[in-house]
């Protein structure tokens, strides 16, 4: 196995890691294909990495609800040149799949951390794969599919309940498989079979997430919760003074709310968030920190 840099550990002393995703597929929600062609996608990881990024996360596949799944080989195809590019800047790289061949291709190029989003369909090749490579590995929730996880957002005995239910038995497969405690990184999954409100619930039970002890990943940013959340604000505001009703946000006008996101996680103390926005998250988790300090020289 190829030997890499290890990939950041939040300790006591240092602050929530800032993910920047690069989506090197034409059909991303968030950026439609913007970095789909490699010299696109690693220009842009150069410029997240100088805004500050500790991670790099890669992903050749959409997950977006309704995307249609293509071949572990076209996967590669899109982003193993682009791993293998950015590699040689130093970036710490995770690569976002559901593939256990893309994973361990994307390991061997360069890559640090696997970011696997299947939920409840993970397979036993991923896990032994991430066992077998020793790197750290982000177990994320999610039911269904991409064409099928919006019918399955349905939490009879409460979303933070099942959600954390399904995780932990999750989690005991990923132990049972050999993956080290230490390599094992967890995500709620926002978005992933939830609506906008449950995303809301779990973000208000993120202190639960945090006592299964093991790092937290959140990845909230441009999400349809935080659309939702600024489309009932605008519309009450526009109301409220007799304004036209404005249009929905984009993706990229979600971004000052996505930084928002991520200094309250921060300030929860989770390991990483994952972001499109790489400056607005590290300035609103660097003033995260600096209030912090001064908590601390005040006691």
């Amino acid at each position: 196995m190829t030997e890499h840099a290890s990939a950041p550990i939040l300790t006591e002393h240092s602050r929530t890691q800032v993910m920047g995703i690069l989506n090197v597929t034409p059909d991303s929600f968030s950026d439609g294909g913007k970095h789909f062609s490699p010299e696109a996608a690693i220009a842009h990881a150069a410029a997240m990495l100088a805004d500050g990024a500790d991670i790099i996360d890669v992903g050749g596949e959409s997950t977006r609800p309704g995307a249609t799944r293509i071949s572990p080989e076209q996967e590669q195809d899109r982003i193993l040149p682009v791993i293998e590019a950015i590699s040689s800047l130093g970036a710490t790289i995770s690569v976002d799949t559901m593939n256990p061949s893309t994973a361990r291709a994307a390991i061997g190029a360069g890559a640090h951390i696997i970011n696997d989003v299947s939920g409840m369909n993970l397979s036993d090749e991923m896990l032994e794969t991430a066992a077998h490579l020793q790197v750290p590995y982000i177990l994320m929730h999610a039911r269904g599919t991409s064409t099928t996880m919006n019918d399955l957002a349905v939490y009879p005995r409460g979303t933070v309940t099942e959600v954390l239910e399904e995780l932990m038995s999750l989690r005991e497969r990923a132990l049972a498989a050999g993956i080290a405690p230490q390599n094992l990184i967890l995500d709620p999954g926002l978005g992933f079979a939830k609506t906008g409100e449950q995303d809301w619930e779990l973000l208000g039970a993120v202190q639960d997430f945090q006592a299964l002890g093991h790092r937290l990943l959140i990845a909230g940013s441009r999400k349809r919760s935080v659309a939702n959340a600024l489309a009932a604000a605008d519309k009450e505001h526009a109301t409220r003074y007799n304004l036209p009703q404005p249009a929905p946000r984009t993706p990229e006008q979600r971004d000052a709310a996505s930084a928002a996101v991520a200094a309250l996680m921060a300030r929860s103390g989770v390991w990483a968030v994952r972001v499109h926005d790489v400056r607005a998250a590290v300035d609103a988790i660097t003033i995260v920190e600096t209030i912090r300090k001064f908590e601390k020289n005040a006691r």
